[in-house]
């Protein structure tokens, strides 16, 4: 699969940031903290499962 890491990244930011662009960066810078360089991914990039699994579990914490 291509671009589904982008598309989660932005999905956690929009949801979290809600328009705001400071909360948007704090997000993430958050997210680089957790390990996730998140202007590494694009569209077009590889996905790999293991990012992939990690960027699920923050947004599963942020649901609940």
């Amino acid at each position: 699969m291509v671009g589904a890491i982008k598309t989660l990244i932005d999905d956690i930011v929009e949801k979290r940031a809600k328009g705001n662009a400071a909360i948007a960066s704090t997000m993430k810078t958050k997210l680089r903290l957790k390990g996730i360089d998140v202007d590494k991914y694009t569209a077009i990039s590889d996905d790999d499962p293991v990012v992939l699994a990690r960027l699920n579990d923050i947004y599963r914490d942020m649901s609940n």
